[in-house]
């Protein structure tokens, strides 16, 4: 039996502009996982199996009378991309398929099976591409393994940065900018997985960055999950009527986002808590003007809260639900901020940074 396990993650800052070329995010990869286990199974009929996701409801719209099923949020359909691409790279290994059950556990969701806002479908793609790998007998490095989870999710999600893979591939605090897609879809349209596999890919970057020393994570969780791929599809649609303020956008944020990877190297964390403030600024005003929400009221609370108690806070990820993430030092209180936050429907996560140590 193999196991293998992949983080979920947050994002610190650099949302929605991440989406774009050269426009840097920052995220963490925390200790709650997903785990996929894998062994052969004689019988010629495979399993795959999840905990979590036995009963899970699906969404979908009306395109004319016709009825679309949206599948992005389904985490099987993320697990047998997975499966494919990674079975894909292996038959051009020439290795020889066989068949296996797979089970998938995860916690990166409440006991009652609520989304914390994790990225819990990029962890279980990186985790199954990582099982798969092993028990083909691939060795993998980071690099490969990033680059088959980001095709598979992308292939699945069809918008996003896939910063929640890299967070959930290379673990720690990192600074990430997306690939170009485009070239991409070129890319795997004309050529074999492998060559592609080994490309540069244009624009994309990964860089770990080490925080500073007496600078602390805190993490709420409004208990309202968001859907990405719904907010995402419902800004990209109104990209091109926005131009010059989305351009702004997107200026303003890398900047802010370069700021802040300044303020780890320079181990500043008042610098680092200025740019998560103004980050928080530049979201709200994207809202504003894509009609969208993204910090609803239970979020701008566990905001004041936190900067009550002088820490910097902001939504984390897509917003309209999920988590706040706060950057505290020395000064806060953090048993009194938490005690604030429960009072007001806020619920604290104990979640640390997960570093991961590899060696394959």
């Amino acid at each position: 039996m193999i196991v293998e396990k992949a983080p979920g993650k947050l994002y610190i800052a650099g949302e929605y502009a991440v989406l774009e070329p050269n426009c840097p995010a920052i995220l963490v990869a925390v200790n709650q996982f997903v785990r996929v286990s894998i062994s052969e199974n004689k019988t010629g009929t495979g399993l795959i199996h999840s905990k979590q996701y036995s009963q899970d409801s699906i969404h979908w719209v009306r395109k004319g009378s016709r009825m679309v099923i949206d599948n992005r949020d389904n985490p099987f359909e993320y697990i047998l991309s997975a499966i494919s691409y990674t079975e894909r790279y292996c038959l051009e290994q020439h290795i020889k398929m066989n068949v296996y059950d797979l089970h998938v556990n995860s916690d990166l969701d409440s006991a009652d099976g609520k989304k914390y806002g994790l990225g819990s479908s990029a962890a279980v793609t990186v985790a199954t591409v990582k099982a798969i790998l092993r028990f083909y007998g691939v060795k993998f490095s980071n690099e490969l393994v990033y680059k088959l989870s980001a095709i598979s999710h992308y292939s699945v999600q069809g918008n996003g940065s896939a910063g929640d893979i890299a967070a959930s591939v290379y673990g720690g605090w990192l600074a990430y900018q997306t690939f170009d897609k485009k070239w991409l879809e070129h890319e795997l349209a004309t050529k074999s997985l492998s060559s592609v596999i080994n490309e540069a890919w244009p624009d994309l970057k990964i860089e770990l960055l080490t925080p500073p020393k007496k600078m602390k994570l805190m993490i709420g969780w409004s208990q309202k999950p968001a859907s990405t791929s719904r907010l995402v599809d419902e800004t990209n649609a109104n990209k091109d009527a926005l131009e010059t303020e989305y351009q702004t956008f997107l200026q303003n944020s890398r900047r802010c986002v370069l700021k802040m990877v300044e303020g780890f190297e320079k181990s500043n964390i008042a610098l680092i808590q200025e740019q998560i403030k103004i980050n928080r600024k530049l979201l709200q005003h994207f809202a504003k003007i894509n009609h969208i929400a993204i910090e609803i009221p239970r979020l701008t609370k566990l905001i004041n809260i936190a900067e009550k108690f002088s820490g910097a806070a902001k939504t984390s990820g897509a917003g309209n639900g999920d988590c706040g993430i706060v950057i505290t030092d020395e000064k806060t209180n953090v048993a009194a901020l938490e005690q604030e936050w429960q009072k007001n429907g806020i619920l604290p996560l104990n979640f640390h940074v997960h570093q991961i140590n590899f060696a394959h």
